[in-house]
């Protein structure tokens, strides 16, 4: 409601630039009787202009500093929590006088603008937020698309941003739009453009390709001239300051539900001066008609690379390692990397499907079936040795369970030595020694093979033969 000091101001205003009562009277839509009636009041522009000073109360000077910080400046969200956590429901205007009278902000300045045909042009870029997953701090890429004309926006969160997560955002984007408008004005990024910059830039045939597909083409401004996508640097500034303050998120798919939810709930369902106090969604309604449908046979939303299973069965995507059958270790497999989803190819046919792992960084997932568990040796199982010299007398099996008994482990070292004795010398003379050495309990082998030779020496060698 327009006060009468406020209308005296804009008829003195107006009458001292030179304008007539007439022209008065249509720039204001009020009656010339009552501009003449205000004309002849005799009220001195001095005293009309003259605007009092804002008066904030002192209990809520400390408030306003603390929230305006907390909310990362973002005069929208501080009237939410001023209302929630302090029960102070405040108007818009009169938060943002206080927000300025306090000394927090300064006062607007005159800013152009932009305006486009529905269905004529929608602004894409992105942008680095910082915010916390599962308490963890990091760096997030926010990926916006904004349409021109209506202002409906849409937006997610990629831990980087390649040509690969700009089709798989900008696909979904324009099922979220249901639509594409002809043009697409992005920044200089080589994710989009292959050379040049400005009206000389090369757009990437990749992405060319990604864009005709949908029925539209990318445009890059000139260097240093954000403002011809202002849309776009607007969204990013409410994004950060309003969806980011005093949200908490488990995980990427949390998070990026949550920007889904507010753009709907949030940012396409509040009324904006801009569009004359009309939603975005409301206007989408008429720019819907003029934007391209959807083609029936959308671009393929995966990414192909080559990879070489490694000796432990694995193949490596993003830090990230997902197992492929053993069968196929060192061989070269075709990798389809999917927005949440990794397929493996081998000679054509498909041999693995993992759910694709977005929250954990040098993370390991096997498939049941793919590896089979390691044959690991047992420590009771008898060594070959022990095997071989089993089953061949029984003073010698007595022998071996009294021998493994004293040996350390499994007793292969003297299973071997014990082995290597019976092959070497006659199996009566080695027989008679282990008798001998089982009865006094001796299981020093070298003393064994004394006792062998002892008995061998008499049969193998005559010494009278040799006196005679």
């Amino acid at each position: 409601m327009r006060t009468e000091a406020g209308m005296v101001s804009s008829i003195l205003n107006l009458r001292a630039q030179g304008m007539g009562i007439r022209a008065i009277a249509r720039t204001l839509n009020m009656g010339k009787n009552t501009v003449k009636k205000y004309l002849n009041t005799g009220v001195k522009a001095e005293q009309v202009i003259e605007i009092p000073a804002v008066e904030v109360p002192e209990d809520m000077v400390e408030i306003l500093k603390t929230e305006f910080k907390s909310c990362k400046k973002n005069a929208v969200r501080m009237q939410e929590i001023l209302t929630e956590k302090y029960d102070r429901p405040i108007s818009y205007s009169t938060l943002t006088r206080w927000i300025r009278a306090v000394g927090l902000r300064e006062a607007p300045k005159r800013v152009g603008s932009y305006h486009f045909a529905p269905g004529e042009e929608m602004q894409h870029d992105t942008s680095p937020h910082r915010l916390a997953i599962n308490g963890k701090a990091l760096t997030a890429q926010c990926a916006s698309l904004t349409l021109g004309h209506s202002r409906m926006l849409f937006a997610q969160y990629y831990p980087c941003f390649t040509r690969f997560e700009a089709k798989w955002f900008l696909s979904e984007a324009l099922e979220f739009l249901d639509g594409a408008c002809g043009r697409c004005i992005v920044d200089n990024t080589s994710v989009i453009l292959a050379s040049g910059s400005g009206d000389n830039a090369v757009i990437s045939p990749e992405m060319a390709g990604f864009a005709a597909s949908y029925g539209f083409y990318f445009k890059a401004h000139r260097i240093n001239h954000p403002d011809r996508k202002a849309a776009e640097e607007r969204n990013f500034s409410y994004l950060e300051n309003n969806f980011l303050a005093g949200r908490t998120f488990q995980s990427w798919s949390d998070l990026n539900k949550q920007a889904r939810d507010w753009c709907i709930q949030v940012a396409n369902a509040k009324p904006k001066r801009s569009l004359g106090l009309r939603t975005p969604q409301q206007l989408y309604v008429m720019e819907k008609p003029e934007c391209h449908p959807l083609p029936r046979q959308r671009p393929p939303d995966y990414q192909a690379l080559n990879r070489i299973v490694d000796t432990a069965g694995y193949v490596h995507l993003d830090t990230v390692r997902y197992s492929v059958p053993e069968r196929l270790v060192s061989k070269r497999v075709i990798l389809h990397k999917h927005p949440y989803q990794v397929k493996v190819y081998f000679d054509g046919k498909e041999v693995a499907v993992h759910e694709r792992e977005l929250e954990k960084k040098y993370a390991r997932l096997t498939m049941r079936g793919h590896h089979q568990p390691f044959e690991r040796k047992r420590r009771n199982q008898p060594t070959k040795e022990e095997q071989t010299l089993s089953g061949n007398a029984p003073i010698l099996d007595a022998y071996i369970a009294k021998l493994k008994k004293r040996a350390p482990g499994r007793g292969a070292r003297q299973f071997k030595r014990l082995l290597h004795l019976k092959r070497t010398y006659p199996s009566q003379a080695f027989l008679a020694a282990i008798e001998q050495a089982e009865h006094y309990g001796l299981f020093d082998l070298e003393r064994l093979e004394r006792l062998i030779l002892e008995r061998v020496a008499g049969d193998f060698f005559s010494l009278a033969t040799f006196g005679e």
